[in-house]
């Protein structure tokens, strides 16, 4: 499979047609908004990102939150024009 493919079908794929009926990983945050995974880590620590949860010692983002996250972004954006 080349990397392309790959790409389709990984979560960037599924933010344009629906995100994933699953737990989001840090890694599947960083690759749905094009960031450093590094990124999502820091967003977390400063409160500034989705909200994430834990589940042991794995962070883990609801589909929903990152929903959510994105209204609340494009309305601040709206609002802000």
């Amino acid at each position: 499979m080349t990397r392309a493919v790959l790409h389709e079908t990984g979560p960037s794929a599924a933010l344009r047609g629906g995100l994933p009926d699953r737990y989001l990983t840090p890694d599947d945050v960083a690759e749905i908004f094009g960031v450093p995974v590094e990124t999502i880590y820091q967003w977390r620590k400063k409160r500034t990102g989705p909200p994430g949860f834990r589940i042991g010692k794995h962070l883990r983002y609801d589909p929903a939150d990152i929903r959510a996250y994105v209204t609340e972004c494009k309305n601040v954006d709206r609002d802000a024009a």
